[in-house]
């Protein structure tokens, strides 16, 4: 089996073009395991409805299970300092579990605080399990309701030069 560290790097030796000339060569500052849940709201779409990503809610942990933050809308991931990163997505690949959500390449586009979370340029979403919207139950009796999906993964954190 690789390392979680190894298997983060092949993750983005995986991803062509700009990914590849951008990514850094060096180790992840912050290996995180999130657990928590992806939020859909049901919202008419094209004359259907559909389920719609709202926001993900999920605690930050290491390997050990102490808690590293929390992850939310923004995208954005804060740490227990207070600091938070904001990311957008670069590119984004199909689970190999194909009842999981998409693993993710994202720059920081913005942060807030001096902790952490301060200097990380990229994340990485990874080993995903789980947070797919459901495939039925969207439909004009229940546009606006929401559904709160149980998802987890690892996200790597890597700091500029």
């Amino acid at each position: 089996m690789l390392s979680t560290r190894v298997y983060g790097m092949l993750v983005l030796a995986g991803f062509a073009g700009a990914i590849h000339a951008q990514a850094p060569a060096k180790p992840p500052a912050i290996e995180a395991f999130a657990k928590g849940v992806q939020i859909y709201a049901c919202k008419p779409s094209n004359g259907n409805y559909a389920w719609v990503l709202k926001a993900p809610d999920a605690n930050l942990s290491d390997a050990g299970g102490h808690a590293l933050g929390k992850h939310f809308a923004g995208p954005s991931w804060q740490a227990t300092d207070g600091s938070v990163v904001v990311g957008e997505t670069l590119n984004s690949s199909p689970s190999p579990d194909a009842g999981a959500v998409a693993w993710l390449v994202l720059h920081a586009k913005s942060h807030t605080g001096a902790g952490e979370m301060a200097s990380v340029q990229y994340v990485v979403r990874t080993r995903t399990e789980g947070g797919l919207a459901p495939a039925a139950g969207c439909d004009a009796a229940h546009a606006g309701s929401e559904v709160r999906v149980p998802y987890s993964a690892v996200y790597l954190f890597f700091r500029g030069a």
